[in-house]
């Protein structure tokens, strides 16, 4: 195995360039110290609380990650702009200020945006199509073709190629994001990006794998595309996996109180807790 699991005290990383606009991503690691309680905390016989994590620290290659992994009989994933249509958050900080942790399971930014915030790319939220399919040409990651799309309704998650969505979605899924480029198409990897490329920068991304699962995965320190994208081939073996963004990545972990921060970010999407039974 090419990755390991972490146990290191609290440390702050930033994107190896600095965002047009902001400031440096300030990253908690997910096994700091001190999580934030919250309503899932279970209390051990030493009497200490401990709350179960969706997120594990990991190496792959010597580079720090943490992976987030959602599953059917336990989450629900949505997509989240802004309050009730209003200007959008901008920041994991705004949103978790709007929201319950206890209710959260994990949340991170999701899909390219413009300098107001809002996709340019499909966006779906709550069955609602708020921006539409761009099969466009251009200058970015975005556009590095292929892209894709992550979306879904219910229990049924997908990363698909925009080509593939376009040519074989025809209805309208509960939750939706384009981003680009794609990091894995059909178990090969984008055909434009180099297995450890020059370009280094705090990076995350999203697969589902053939169980159904959604593989969210974050750098804690700059990393390039073909590192992320041979870590989702290899080692986690999903068949296709989508960049969500770069430099401003993030991710709100409530478990372990991690809250990152940084330049204003789009789309976010959020993992959810599931009630779960007692049978």
């Amino acid at each position: 195995m090419k990755y390991a699991f972490l146990a290191l005290p609290l440390l702050a990383l930033t994107a190896c360039e600095p965002a047009p606009e902001g400031e440096p991503v300030t990253r908690t690691r997910i096994d700091g110290n001190a999580p934030a309680p919250s309503p899932s905390a279970t209390e051990t016989a030493s009497g200490t609380t401990q709350v179960e994590s969706a997120c594990r620290s990991i190496i792959f290659e010597d580079t720090p990650l943490t992976h987030c992994l959602a599953t059917p009989a336990r989450h629900r994933i949505s997509m989240d702009l802004s309050p009730s249509g209003e200007v959008p958050y901008r920041s994991l900080s705004a949103y978790s200020q709007a929201h319950s942790a206890g209710t959260i399971a994990f949340a991170m930014n999701a899909g390219m945006y413009d300098d107001e915030g809002k996709p340019i790319g499909y966006y779906v939220e709550d069955g609602d199509r708020l921006q539409t399919l761009s099969t466009s040409d251009g200058e970015g990651n975005f556009h590095m073709k292929p892209n894709g799309v992550f979306f879904g309704s219910g229990d049924a998650w997908e990363v698909r190629t925009t080509d593939d969505f376009l040519a074989n979605v025809r209805e309208r899924p509960q939750f939706g994001t384009q981003s680009g480029p794609m990091l894995v198409i059909d178990g090969k990897l984008h055909p434009e990006i180099a297995q450890d490329g020059d370009s280094r920068l705090v990076r995350n991304g999203v697969g589902v794998d053939e169980r159904g699962r959604a593989h969210f995965v974050i750098s804690n320190a700059p990393i390039s595309f073909g590192k992320l994208a041979r870590f989702y081939r290899d080692e986690l073996e999903v068949k296709n996996a989508l960049y969500l963004d770069g430099n401003v990545s993030a991710l709100w972990n409530p478990a372990t109180g991690r809250l990152d921060t940084g330049a204003p970010i789009g789309p976010i999407v959020v993992v959810e807790k599931k009630e779960q039974s007692d049978d």
